[in-house]
């Protein structure tokens, strides 16, 4: 199945709805998109960063400490915490910077949450020479001062954004603003399979190497495919890399793992597909938590990365076709298991992937043995272990 259509959409969701000076740059990208991602010159281009930068491919990782301690299905993480920076983002920006250059486009723009895409960001513009400009919401360069320093270390600028909630919703107003301002020399080196098209599916076709090694891997590892794929969602760029590989394989379920941060019961969530309703943000249509008047709501994760009230349009589609299911996972669940998998298996997840694998024990405590579990290790927790701690009391 060809997924988006021609003008973007995944079923209802997805689309273009921008101010008239953004469809120019953004046709100007979506043809750069096409030429090139078939392209023999820029695939094996992207191909050599992926391997000898990146480190590609990630391992698929047998948990079996975890396995054995939770007695269920066998548990495989699939290992992004193991990629250059620490996480998924870099496959995405390594291949949008390889298409900045075609454009001649030196100064990159990006919106980060959790830290993680801004530093792949700067870590693609250091290596390219490229001028970078992150933007990340006030509360979140708190929250992740480590990864503010890293970009600055990697010789971004990072504006902190003091309006609306200050996290990645208003991160992302002050990019666009930026693109509407400065589109002749700028690429929007957008971090989700989010916004207006055509970036979830250009963020998609770069992730989507996680699903690819993940399903050559498993049947060399088990010798059939998983019967359950388990990612976080935010955006859901981690999830859809790893998904969308599987699409076609109607055996293999797909669960995506939103925030309920607090309590569903409260204001304090970002459960986006559980409990919002179509609507539009950042220039495209999807699930989106909104108040009477169609305007984003504010929403809290303790994972920055997963604070976001819309979710790709792809997701979206899955979950109105009834491909993927979506469920949530509070803030003290994804601290139990981001001890849990520290203490098992000598590995230290994001706060965000912890999410996942909350989920994923979850899921495998009720599972035969003979069932097959991967969960989606989207990046590593050196981020989070002050804030854990702080929470923790430590």
């Amino acid at each position: 199945m060809s997924l988006p259509d021609k003008a973007g959409f995944f079923g209802m969701y997805g689309g273009r709805f921008v101010p008239a000076e953004l469809n120019a740059v953004l046709d100007e990208i979506e043809q750069a998109f096409h030429q090139f991602k078939n392209d023999e010159d820029f695939q094996r281009e992207l191909n050599y960063y992926f391997k000898y930068y990146v480190g590609r491919p990630s391992p698929l990782y047998y948990a079996e400490r975890l396995t054995n301690a939770i007695g269920g299905a066998k548990i495989y993480l699939k290992r992004e915490d193991l990629n250059h920076m620490g996480a998924h983002k870099i496959n995405n920006t390594i291949g949008q910077v390889l298409l900045a250059k075609r454009l001649r486009k030196n100064r990159i723009i990006a919106e980060t949450g959790a830290g993680q895409h801004g530093v792949a960001t700067a870590a693609a513009c250091a290596l390219f020479g490229m001028e970078c400009i992150i933007y990340m919401g006030e509360e979140d360069t708190r929250r992740q001062a480590l990864n503010v320093f890293r970009m600055e270390l990697l010789g971004a600028k990072v504006v902190p954004v003091a309006t609306g909630t200050r996290t990645l919703k208003d991160a992302v107003d002050e990019a666009l603003k930026d693109l509407i301002a400065n589109y002749k020399t700028t690429f929007y080196m957008l971090g989700s399979a989010v916004g207006p098209a055509p970036y979830p599916a250009m963020v998609k076709h770069f992730q989507s190497v996680i699903g690819q090694e993940a399903k050559e891997q498993i049947l060399e590892l088990a010798g059939r495919l998983p019967d359950y794929l388990v990612a976080c969602v935010g955006g859901g760029s981690n999830a859809i890399g790893l998904f969308a590989p599987f699409f076609d394989d109607k055996d293999v379920k797909m669960i995506g793992v939103e925030p309920a941060g607090r309590g569903l019961d409260t204001p304090d969530h970002a459960a986006t597909i559980t409990l919002g309703t179509p609507g539009i943000i950042h220039g495209y249509k999807c699930y989106l938590l909104q108040d009477d008047e169609g305007e984003p709501l504010p929403v809290y994760s303790i994972a920055a990365g997963l604070d976001y009230p819309g979710v790709g349009p792809e997701h979206s589609y899955y979950k109105d076709i009834g491909r993927a299911e979506y469920v949530t996972v509070t803030d003290q669940e994804a601290i139990d298991a981001f001890l849990k998998l520290a203490k098992t298996e000598g590995i230290i997840p994001a706060i965000e992937s912890s999410h996942a694998v909350a989920y994923g024990m979850k899921l495998a405590a009720e599972l035969d043995p003979d069932k097959i579990i991967i969960i989606n290790l989207s990046g590593r927790g050196d981020k989070d272990v002050a804030e854990v701690a702080r929470i923790l009391g430590k």
